[in-house]
């Protein structure tokens, strides 16, 4: 049965606002459906439950793969469901629509978190479109918001263009690393440092604790030469080791002091009315270019033009202009 025929929003914004975990999964399912039709669903029940919005903590994770960071996240939603406090996971993989992999791999392998009643676990596939999977996260990050979670943790997976569409969306970005210092630190984008508020060494346990040091201080003098993305933080570095439990209390204590400072400063809701206004282009900028495809007369014309751009005849700029004339002949 389609999402909907089963829901309506009305009475599921009324499930989620009761904090009843089936009706969550069914809106971010509802959400991340393209259908025109439950796309004015999920648009209802959005401003539904918007007024419930916006109490979490907003966390974006990355890390390179073998770092550990299903293992690092797990002992850190136990962590915070032990201060009974309720952790939703979003975990965004680009790739899944092809090999349906690593998230739901990193779902399996957090089997004691997904077990925890106050723990709610979700991979969100990208559908070929990073755009695609930032709209449905963002939205998917609000419905938790509604159901009563108070942090939400969006996961990427691998170093890419996703970081920083995540970063985009969230609070405070981390970065969890493994110990390798300065060859480690070679192979890190310097775009992808910029964004971190907060750089976790992970494995700094056993044979691995001297090299945990070590990248700690590389790391720590990469970032002092790094413009930081707050005027009220300086990014910083800490270790943690997932397999012993240990430092992942001090992570917490880490992004309570983040939050405070930029309260404080008035920052901290600034950046989420920046970040909301922003979203705001990204759907004119997604919603004209759905609705340039499916407009008759210029659907007709868009291929032509694009191979006409491909082969050298037109510029883009010229092409652009044509199809603008056309839409202001509507």
């Amino acid at each position: 049965m389609s999402a909907r025929r089963s829901t309506d929003p009305a009475q599921l914004a009324e499930q989620l606002l009761s904090h009843d975990r089936r009706a969550l999964a069914r809106a971010i399912t509802l959400v991340e459906s393209r259908h025109a039709q439950d796309r004015a669903a999920a648009e209802t029940l959005l401003q539904a439950i918007l007024p419930a919005t916006g109490k979490a903590i907003r966390l974006g994770i990355s890390g390179t793969p073998g770092v550990g960071k299903s293992s690092f996240i797990e002992r850190f939603g136990l962590f915070l469901t032990g201060q009974g406090k309720k952790v939703a996971v979003l975990a965004i993989d680009p790739s899944s629509t092809l090999s349906g992999g690593s998230i739901l791999g990193d779902k399996t392998r957090m089997e004691q978190l997904g077990r925890d009643a106050n723990a709610f676990i979700r991979p969100s596939p990208s559908g070929g479109s990073l755009g695609g999977v930032a709209r449905r996260t963002r939205e998917a990050m609000l419905l938790c918001e509604a159901a009563g979670f108070d942090v939400v943790l969006v996961e990427t997976v691998g170093v890419g263009q996703s970081e920083t569409t995540v970063a985009e969306m969230v609070d405070m970005f981390l970065l969890l690393l493994a110990p390798g210092g300065g060859d480690d630190l070679q192979g890190i984008k310097r775009g992808i440092m910029e964004l971190a508020d907060l750089v976790i060494i992970n494995k700094a346990d056993g044979d691995l604790l001297p090299k945990a040091r070590l990248a700690a201080a590389d790391y720590r003098m990469a970032l002092h030469l790094m413009r930081p993305r707050h005027t009220e933080w300086q990014p910083q570095v800490q270790m943690v080791s997932a397999l012993l439990n240990e430092g992942i209390d001090t992570v917490w204590a880490t992004i309570e002091d983040f939050r405070s400072k930029l309260d404080a400063a008035g920052t901290f809701q600034a950046q989420r009315r920046h970040q909301a206004e922003g979203w705001l282009l990204r759907e004119l900028q997604d919603g004209l270019l759905d609705w340039l495809r499916h407009d008759p007369a210029i659907a007709g014309e868009l291929p032509k033009l694009q191979k006409a751009v491909g082969a050298g005849k037109t510029t883009p700029a010229a092409a652009a202009r044509k199809i603008l004339s056309m839409l202001g002949k509507h």
